[in-house]
């Protein structure tokens, strides 16, 4: 799912609306590794787990994050006055230990141009590919502890396609694609997979056009068959992948339903790519083992109002629905399930409960079922997002649902709460070091700068620790490279877990949001030194 594209689900047109809360922002302290997080290392499977290198169960908890497979070609959002590092940075607080991304082949051409950009928040971002915006992401999710997940959301950014291919974007380039990206970030275990193809489908009434089947046996429709050739052919370039294989609306692809207006025998549909009823029966086969992932889309009454939503036994109904189109290959063991998508407005009391025994249904703790919610994005116009309009602050009444069930990236953790002593430790004294501030944006109410201080004692300095002063009233907004907290004018940035040496020499630049009446940092000091 993803704006600008209007769904047409079993029945029609769906109607879209936005939703706008303002919240102040939920923090999660981070999860320690023996209570999940992502774990280390490449990720693989048993039975019905997703385990880490070392064979310990991780749970993805984690959240989409669309736009590179619109016209713009990456990130929305992105033209908002809260910088990309301080949307993930925010993300990784709530406890969203995944990121879902979504991509068109559009995005991955050479030439293929970026827009859509605000220049003055994102300067580090002038100028560069789809691709290359891409690679900063991953490499800054990664530092935070977090996972990512490509999704082939779309064959080009004109919309969803029932097929995996069309006549412009042919299987052979769909697959070639893939292996592209899998050489690309070979070796990069914050990429952990492939979602081959976003909601596969019945395309309608047109039994001309039939749509994605699931063990139909025609190579041109049968998703189950496809997805066998693309894993493999992505393992074969990176074994270390999981592949992610979502379901179809209708198993047969919507041939059964079409020829008569008789609805005595049509067969049990349901959402697009969450119908994995026929996986069990005929189960995707890699050459690699232990790889498979299971992944079904399951949304709300805002999205369309299936007919399970009026059953009088409602909610009580749900768990059967879910266990006969996806849980039962959970619960029998055959493979992990990683709900790629599921949102709501959350505008009715009905959604509500929805969500709630979904998020139940999934069970709690790291054996649970993994998911990736949809979306971050306020402009997903039939579900809303956790952000809200202003691409910063967060929808409360969503987040205090999903919370409980949330398993946050081990490095990730708070940018603008005070750490749980109150304060950061102090490490030991350097031999000096200078500081040079440089103001990158300013608005009514804010401002965005980077700090970058040199170390230029004899020694490294481990882990290193800036502070510094502001004026009464000035406060943090977001910040990057750094873990960064306040207390009363004074800031402290803390080296994150995966950079915590400075050598000598060495320099590193802190870069922030904050709130208040636009100020430079007064009293640098590099553990505890001052800075000329």
């Amino acid at each position: 799912m993803s704006l600008p594209s209007t769904r047409s689900w079993l029945a029609g047109a769906v109607a879209l609306a936005l939703a706008s809360v303002t919240a102040a922002i939920v923090t999660a302290q981070p999860a320690s590794a023996a209570t999940g997080g992502t774990g280390t290392g490449y990720l693989h499977t048993t039975g019905n787990k997703i385990v880490d290198s070392t064979g310990a169960t991780v749970r993805l908890t984690g959240i989409n994050w669309f736009g590179m497979e619109t016209d713009n070609k990456t990130f929305h959002g992105l033209w908002a006055s809260n910088p990309w590092r301080g949307q993930l940075d925010t993300m990784a607080s709530l406890g969203y230990n995944t990121l879902r991304i979504p991509f068109s082949d559009d995005a991955l051409k050479a030439g293929a141009t970026a827009t859509g950009i605000n220049d003055f928040v994102n300067p580090d971002l002038v100028g560069l590919s789809p691709l290359q915006i891409l690679d900063k992401v991953i490499g800054y999710a990664g530092g935070k502890g977090m996972r990512v997940i490509l999704d082939r959301h779309r064959p080009t950014a004109a919309g969803q396609t029932a097929l995996w291919y069309t006549s412009a974007v042919p299987e052979s380039t769909w697959i070639a694609d893939w292996k592209s990206l899998a050489q690309r970030y070979a070796g990069n275990t914050t990429v952990i997979g492939a979602d081959l193809h976003n909601e596969p489908h019945a395309e309608g009434t047109n039994p001309a056009a039939a749509g994605a089947c699931w063990g139909c046996g025609d190579t041109a429709r049968d998703w189950r068959l496809a997805a066998e050739r693309a894993g493999n052919a992505i393992l074969a370039v990176q074994p270390n992948w999981l592949i992610f294989v979502e379901g179809v609306s209708c198993p047969s692809g919507g041939l059964s339903n079409v020829w008569d207006n008789d609805t005595s025998n049509d067969e049990d549909c349901g959402w697009w790519g969450g119908n994995l009823s026929k996986a069990g029966q005929f189960p995707v086969r890699l050459d690699v083992a232990n790889r498979l992932v299971y992944s079904p889309h399951e949304y709300a009454t805002s999205v369309y109002h299936q007919a399970w939503f009026d059953d009088p036994s409602y909610p009580a109904n749900m768990p059967a629905i879910w266990d006969k189109y996806w849980g039962y290959l959970y619960k029998q063991n055959i493979a992990p399930i990683m709900m790629g998508e599921f949102g709501t407005t959350l505008a009715s009391n009905v959604d509500k409960v929805w969500l709630q025994e979904l998020l139940k249904y999934t069970g709690t703790g790291v054996n649970g079922m993994s998911f990736t919610y949809w979306s971050w994005n306020p402009n997903s116009g039939d579900t809303g997002g956790i952000a809200n309009d202003d691409w910063t602050t967060v929808n409360q009444a969503k987040q205090a649902i999903l919370q409980p069930y949330l398993i946050a990236p081990v490095a990730g953790g708070s940018t603008s709460s005070p750490s749980p002593s109150g304060s950061a430790s102090t490490p030991a004294t350097t031999g000096g070091c200078t500081a040079t501030y440089a103001q990158d944006n300013s608005w009514q109410g804010g401002f965005q700068g980077q700090l970058k201080v040199q170390n230029t004692g004899g020694s490294a300095v481990s882990p290193w620790q800036v502070t510094w002063t502001w004026p009464s009233g000035v406060t943090v907004a977001s910040a990057w490279n750094a873990t960064v907290t306040q207390s009363g004018t004074t800031v402290t940035a803390a080296a994150p877990t995966y950079s915590p040496s400075l050598a000598a020499g060495a320099s590193v630049t802190v870069g922030f949001t904050a709130n208040g009446t636009t100020s430079a940092p007064a009293t640098v000091k590099l553990n505890g030194v001052a800075c000329a």
